[in-house]
């Protein structure tokens, strides 16, 4: 009787083996009916809006990846990284918006790309009063996002600083 199991058993691992292998050769040409897949290397594009600070500074404002973009956080500048619209919060929000479409504008984006929005700000309350201003900037719909309130920015003349993820449709 431990014969008979021992050649039963046998018998049925060969089988096993046997339809394994046969799943094997199936896969491997069914693979060679397929079309090759040409996988490309991404390779990342960065983009400096205001070089030397950027460089004083050490980060790019943004860096686009396939079709995702970081944009780092914008704030209220000149080109030679000085504060403006020192105490005027609206004007700083303003300020930040107009260079995060510049930044979009030279991925060929608006904000209708936009798909995260993060705000940082040192004055959560003054935020709430003038965030009605986003509706002239998010037209069509608002991204995801988070409000955060922080004790301090970069300089402490920076009220507001506002980071976005674009996804650009080829």
């Amino acid at each position: 009787m431990i014969k008979k199991k021992k050649f039963t058993i046998g018998i049925l691992l060969l089988f096993l083996i046997g339809m394994s292998l046969n799943c094997k050769d199936k896969t491997a040409v069914e693979a060679m009916d397929q079309p090759a897949i040409t996988v490309e290397k991404e390779i990342p594009e960065y983009f400096l809006l205001r070089p030397e600070v950027e460089k004083a500074y050490g980060y790019s404002h943004a860096v686009k990846i396939g079709n995702e973009i970081k944009i780092s956080g914008a704030v209220s500048m000149d080109d030679e990284g000085n504060p403006t619209a020192i105490g005027d919060f609206e004007q700083q929000m303003k300020n930040c918006y107009s260079d995060l479409e510049k930044v979009l504008a030279h991925y060929g984006c608006t904000f209708d790309n936009v798909v995260v929005e993060n705000v940082f700000t040192t004055d959560m309350p003054k935020f709430l009063e003038v965030a009605g201003y986003r509706n002239e900037i998010y037209k069509n719909q608002f991204p995801t996002g988070s409000w955060l309130g922080v004790k301090e920015l970069a300089l402490p003349e920076f009220l507001i600083e506002i980071e976005l993820e674009v996804h650009k449709a080829e």
